[in-house]
């Protein structure tokens, strides 16, 4: 039996394509791709790598170090732990190949897909049969158009990982963005109490023992886990200005993706499910009939419809004439039969 959604719509099928004089033909990719390092990777994964490796610079090398004595290695352990965790969940999440097993089994990923004919099929997957892997799938496997394969227990494609997130790989996504969401909001705990400290008493940032050799409190030294940098006033309070802007843009968009995988697993949901339901509930009714065109002007008469009265016994076919003629509004109307003649009139 084939499994439907909470919309009535099959999982396992693709929604064909509009009509080729509505859209844009698009040839299907050459090669399948293995995992998140398959090219070509994406601009949005050299951003999440960027702002990874930013705010490990920023935390570890620049405001741990303001921290006082006591609370420096604590910071130093419970921070580098989440940046870590969320270091190795999110290599796994890219390296895992999340295809079904059947396609992994089969598919030689150096052999290009076939081309999907759709004058022979409508979807992509019918019957739990994947026309363009040529395997049988599982039954929430999805064909993903941007990987070129199918993905057992699909949920969407990420390009922050340049891979699927599936069956698979799902959990490891998951602990990716709440890890990275914890992460962010350390960061900015420790930005918020440094930024206040500075303005309350700025001597609780300056316990370094080198700050014994530094006179003017308008100097700031920067990495002193490894070698100190000293540098104005104007300079950290900009870094530390810039580093709070990102990781508030950073957890929000963190925090409203994990809130939203959140609902999804409290409803046994996925990223396709939530999406098919949605559309479902905007167009419940795809196949309605088009609106009649509206009729130009002159078509009909602008005066309203009549109700003709009809006699209640209508002349047989080749035995009586029939004559209806129509008059104007208010007036009568005459039916003429022979025999009898009756007449009726409107308003």
């Amino acid at each position: 039996m084939k499994e439907m959604n909470i919309c009535g719509i099959n999982k396992n099928w693709v929604l064909p394509e509009a009509q080729e004089n509505n859209v844009k033909k698009f040839l299907p990719r050459p090669l399948s791709r293995v995992n998140g390092w398959s090219p070509p990777l994406h601009s949005f994964q050299a951003i999440s790598w960027i702002t990874y490796l930013t705010m490990s610079i920023v935390t570890f090398g620049i405001f741990i170090p303001f921290l006082p004595y006591s609370w420096k290695y604590a910071a130093n352990i419970v921070m580098g732990g989440v940046f870590m965790f969320h270091l190795i969940v999110h290599l796994i999440a890219i390296t895992i190949d999340p295809a079904d097993t059947n396609v992994r089994l089969k598919k030689d990923y150096s052999e290009p897909v076939p081309a999907f004919d759709r004058s022979k099929h409508t979807h992509v997957i019918q019957n739990q049969y994947c026309h363009l892997c040529e395997v049988t799938a599982s039954k929430k496997a999805k064909h993903c158009s941007a990987c070129n394969k199918c993905v057992s227990g699909f949920d969407h494609h990420c390009k922050w990982l340049n891979n699927c997130v599936g069956r698979r790989n799902y959990w490891f996504f998951f602990c990716s963005v709440a890890s990275a969401a914890v992460g962010i909001l350390g960061v900015m705990i420790i930005l918020c109490y440094i930024c206040i400290q500075y303005f309350v008493n700025p001597d609780e940032l300056r316990t370094d023992p080198l700050y014994k050799e530094i006179t003017s409190e308008n100097t700031w030294l920067l990495f002193l886990s490894l070698w100190p940098v000293p540098v104005k006033t104007p300079i950290v309070l900009s870094i530390a200005v810039m580093a709070l802007l990102l990781a508030i843009a950073s957890f929000v968009m963190l925090g409203h993706l994990l809130i939203f995988h959140l609902y999804l697993i409290s409803k046994n949901m996925s990223t396709f499910d939530y999406l098919m339901k949605t559309r479902f509930q905007k167009n419940p009714h795809p196949a309605e009939k088009k609106e009649l065109p509206l009729q130009k002007k002159g078509d009909l008469p602008q005066e309203k419809s009549h109700n003709w009265a009809w006699p209640k016994s209508p002349p047989r076919v080749g035995s009586q004439k029939f004559l209806m003629s129509t008059l104007s509004p208010k007036s009568s109307v005459c039916f003429v039969a022979s025999p009898p003649k009756t007449c009726h009139s409107e308003g």
